[in-house]
């Protein structure tokens, strides 16, 4: 294999980006050198910080580069190795999706046990989606026996796992929101929520009100605006919320205006608290345990929505961010 076909950055998005933003390249591979491996990627993964990092601005990753292909995560089958560690036909995890062939250094690539659960699910509940719902739940906004926890972007690939979660850890009630009436009702009947909000259907701060009468101990958030202003409103004494994401400002082309109600978590003694999943990946190894052996007993329920081939990941990253998937979004290679 001597050519390669990937995704990149072709003009930078102004507001929410559409398929113009990308262009599917043919390039040619370089040779491996010493402590490489050549993966052919199978599964890749779309996530709503890449467009975040399609900004030409510093953050916590380096922002994409115009006429580059994009990265993320990936996994695939080692097809050419100059490592003694990991060896032809292995199946590893690595950071440079957006491509159908990967150039890894071998440090870089983590070797996949399949025996727990298929290729796949690396990229959802065995990798960082399941781990940010875990290390949000356990670490920055940790669940108490008998908590009220509320989720938002609950169909998703965070919230999809987080909700059933909440309810390992010992929440009394699990409420989340969603967009639609169809997602709402998975919420209930598929992934363990108790009450389910349309935020699409009448006032979201009054729906949360009826879902939770006496206040949530505890706040997943995924979306930041309105969601954000009704938890702080329904946060008991005590209360804690994990900022996992803002999804409704990242399209955003002027500074959104920080929630008007943000003092009233002084009042109530609350705490809101950033979330950066690199901070936890230490945790790998104990959330992995922890959720093969429920994959295994059938008490977690996790859900794909799969894209076909390289040409499609640009759809697959555009429909995501319009709320166009139920569980993990990936493209398969």
């Amino acid at each position: 294999m001597t050519v390669n076909r990937e995704i990149q950055l072709a003009v930078r998005p102004v507001g929410e980006p559409g398929t113009e933003n990308f262009e599917l390249v043919t390039t040619a591979l370089p040779d491996l050198a010493e402590g490489q491996v050549l993966v052919r990627n199978t599964w890749m993964s779309v996530d709503p910080y890449m467009r975040e990092r399609m900004h030409d601005a510093e953050s916590y990753l380096p922002p994409f580069q115009l006429g580059a292909p994009l990265d993320g995560s990936a996994i695939g089958e080692v097809v050419a190795s100059r490592s003694a560690g990991v060896p032809v036909g292995a199946t590893v995890v690595h950071f440079l999706g957006w491509r159908e062939y990967a150039v890894v250094d071998a440090a870089a690539a983590t070797v996949a046990d399949l025996s727990l659960a298929p290729a796949e699910a690396w990229l959802g509940v065995l990798g960082t989606t399941g781990l940010t719902a875990y290390a949000a739940l356990t670490q920055v906004a940790p669940v108490r026996e008998g908590d009220v926890v509320f989720v938002s972007a609950a169909a998703g690939a965070v919230g999809s796992v987080a909700g059933q979660l909440a309810r390992k850890l010992g929440a009394s009630r699990v409420i989340g929101s969603a967009g639609g009436a169809l997602k709402a009702e998975k919420l209930v009947q598929d992934f363990g929520y108790d009450a389910a909000i349309d935020y699409r259907a009448g006032s979201l701060a009054e729906r949360l009100a009826e879902a939770a009468p006496d206040g949530i101990d505890v706040y997943v958030d995924h979306v930041g605006g309105d969601h954000l202003v009704a938890a702080i409103d329904a946060l008991r004494h005590g209360g804690r919320i994990a900022m996992v994401g803002a999804i409704s400002s990242y399209n955003a082309i002027e500074p959104v205006p920080g929630p008007s109600n943000l003092f009233t978590l002084a009042a109530k003694d609350a705490t809101l608290r950033g979330m950066l999943i690199n901070s936890y990946f230490h945790l790998f190894p104990e959330w992995i345990t922890r959720a093969a052996g429920w994959l295994a007993d059938g008490s977690l329920h996790t859900e794909l929505t799969v894209a076909e081939g390289i040409e499609r990941a640009p759809a697959a990253f555009l429909d995501m961010m319009r709320g166009g998937n139920v569980g993990k979004m990936l493209v398969r290679l």
